[in-house]
């Protein structure tokens, strides 16, 4: 318990604060949960290294950095109902649960759903659920919500994941491709759409975020 306090405090200090992570709401979150109950036994080691983990055979943790500079570039408050896309095993939805009043989590690998379900309720974040779904749809029956996270590198945002943020929501995420991407936030105001990037990063891509192929003869 020890060894992992003091890794989770080391991850705080060399790998987040230092790339301009300053809001001590996204910070504390990030000292509070057990980023090592969310990794497989065999990556455990390597829970609190400055790296992505494979979770699955279609997913990957995002590192720790990035993570916490989307997530402070959502401004996430205690009144808000966030929406995680891509939750995959379950610790961003975990750690907004610090920051957030409601989180919905969507995965589409059921074995990921059960797992993410189980960690957050042994940990007693109550404020979560956890469920199995199409991440290109999102889930509108339990929207519109203050802030959408797509949990990974996407070419593409549909119109209607857009269209299930509330009047002044945002949705952040990382947007490019695997050899150039940024992160971006998107707010909507009335029915209007704008977009900021906001930093040059990298994440998982999400491969049901690819554009459509074009179509030629």
């Amino acid at each position: 318990m020890v060894e992992t306090t003091h890794a989770r405090r080391q991850m705080v200090d060399t790998q987040i604060r230092t790339t301009d992570v300053t809001a001590y709401n996204v910070l504390d979150a990030f000292l509070s949960v057990p980023r090592e109950l969310f990794v497989p036994s065999s990556s455990k080691a390597f829970a609190y290294s400055d790296a992505d983990i494979r979770i699955s055979e279609n997913r990957i943790m995002m590192q720790p950095s990035p993570l916490a500079k989307l997530l402070q570039l959502a401004d996430i408050s205690k009144d808000d109902l966030v929406l995680v896309i891509a939750s995959n095993s379950g610790y961003s939805a975990a750690i907004i649960s610090q920051l957030a009043n409601t989180v919905v989590a969507v995965e589409n690998d059921e074995d990921l759903v059960q797992r993410s379900q189980d960690t957050i309720s042994d940990l007693g974040y109550d404020n979560v659920a956890v469920i199995s779904g199409d991440l290109a749809e999102g889930v509108s029956s339990e929207g519109p919500y203050d802030v959408i996270l797509i949990e990974g590198t996407v070419e593409d945002i549909p119109q209607h994941l857009l269209e299930q943020l509330k009047d002044g929501g945002r949705l952040v995420t990382v947007s490019g491709t695997d050899r150039r991407a940024e992160a971006v936030k998107i707010l909507r105001t009335g029915n209007h759409f704008s977009r900021i990037a906001a930093f040059d990063t990298n994440a998982p891509i999400l491969s049901e975020f690819r554009k459509p192929s074009e179509f030629s003869l």
